[in-house]
């Protein structure tokens, strides 16, 4: 099975987080023994802003380790959808459409998904199997 990874995972990683670099480091390391590590275009610019060069990230995120998926009309159809219904249960509008973008591509792909925030992405994408630092997964 396909793991979609989210910006947060990679990011303890390329950061050394203090906190979650090892469970980032074992969930991710976990989850590309048993498929596929794909990444998405909102994935990849939220990470960008910790190289300075396209060459470093794209050196950071080979293709030998990361799939690059596009991310389907029906994906952003989606997460339009599900983030409406965050708004009408009382969220803030700043900083979700990126998550919601993440969460709509696993569901419409049927990945799995390896995140820190599983909380929203279990409320709002029911159907995708997430992987997250609690003791559900």
């Amino acid at each position: 099975m396909g793991t979609l990874v989210d910006s947060n995972v990679l990011l303890d990683v390329v950061r050394q987080d203090p906190v979650w670099w090892e469970w980032s480091s074992a969930a991710l390391g976990r989850c590309a023994d048993e498929g596929p590590l794909v990444i998405n275009a909102v994935v990849y610019s939220e990470i960008s802003a910790s190289y300075a060069a396209v060459e470093e990230l794209d050196a950071a995120l080979g293709e030998d380790s990361f799939v690059r998926a596009p991310l389907p009309w029906r994906a952003a159809f989606l997460a339009g959808r599900a983030h409406v219904e965050y708004r009408r249960r009382g969220g803030l509008r700043d900083r979700t459409l990126p998550d919601f973008l993440i969460g709509a591509h696993a569901a419409v792909l049927g990945l799995r998904l390896l995140t820190r925030d599983a909380g929203r992405y279990r409320r709002y994408f029911p159907t995708v199997d997430v992987v997250g630092p609690d003791a559900r997964r």
